[in-house]
């Protein structure tokens, strides 16, 4: 192994392994035939974590994994590391006038959900079936088309071509807030403003559509009662990886590290 591509990581005398730093590359892609840019900033997230673990070791923390999802825990490395963070992190909640100063700096970032009147035309096929969904994307563009050529006949093609229930009331699904589609429908429809059609057809779970969009309702302005606890927590949050930065930069500031370039984390 090139020594000058891939230096030894050694964070206050302790030699982290190659094999380390290799797994961790998969995480940080760099240009191709360039691989020791990707070791690089693998080297430096490895050896931060190793300088955040030899602290909590230190400090005689014992690993404590949380559950971050259904049966899945921390491995006690993540356990570690959260728990000096916790331990050592703090930050302020931000004061109502920094909060209500956040909210007037453009009130129109807090609005309700939209919400669309939307009409669409499927082309049912199994996504994982290649042929089968090159097949029906043929079918679904020559639809699009149509559309776009007669806009006013779009609930007539969607009674005689949809694959979907909603053939029967002209394709018209009714009203759909975020949340109530699945995500490639949803974006589609964001794109969208009142009475446009996707130019081509959108590919979900589901299949190929050909999307209408009848009426748009952008969600009103929200008061900043309304927002006040958002606005909070948002802040907060900031706040406290803005400390967390500043611990670690700490940490790197009165550590012996070579192999790595921590300059700045």
């Amino acid at each position: 192994m090139n020594a000058a591509l891939f230096p030894d990581l050694v964070v206050n005398g302790e030699t982290v392994p190659h094999t380390v730093i290799a797994a961790e590359t998969q995480n940080h892609p760099g240009p191709k035939g360039k691989p020791g840019i990707a070791w690089r900033k693998a080297a430096n997230a490895v050896a931060v974590r190793t300088l955040l673990l030899q602290e909590a070791r230190r400090r005689g923390l014992s690993p404590d994994p949380a559950e971050i999802g259904p049966g899945r825990f921390e491995t006690d490395e993540e356990a570690l590391i959260r728990g000096l963070l916790e331990t050592a992190v703090t930050s302020e909640a931000p004061i109502e006038s920094d909060i209500r100063t956040e909210w007037e700096r453009d009130p129109q970032r807090f609005r309700s959900p939209p919400l669309w009147e939307v009409s669409h035309v499927l082309v049912a096929c199994d996504p994982r079936d290649d042929r089968a969904t090159a097949t029906a994307r043929e079918r679904a563009a020559d639809l699009a088309r149509r559309a776009q050529d007669n806009p006013r006949g779009f609930a007539k093609l969607a009674q005689e071509h949809s694959d979907c229930g909603s053939k029967s009331s002209g394709g018209a699904l009714g009203q759909l807030g975020p949340g109530d589609t699945v995500p490639e429908f949803e974006a589609a429809l964001r794109s969208l403003a009142e009475g446009e059609i996707t130019p081509e057809p959108v590919l979900t779970r589901h299949g190929w559509h050909v999307i209408r969009v009848d009426a748009v309702a952008q969600g009103a302005v929200l008061p900043f009662e309304a927002v006040r606890g958002k606005i909070s927590d948002a802040m907060e949050k900031a706040a406290w990886a803005r400390s967390a930065r500043h611990y670690i930069n700490q940490l790197v500031a009165s550590a012996e590290i070579s192999g790595a370039d921590l300059r700045s984390v």
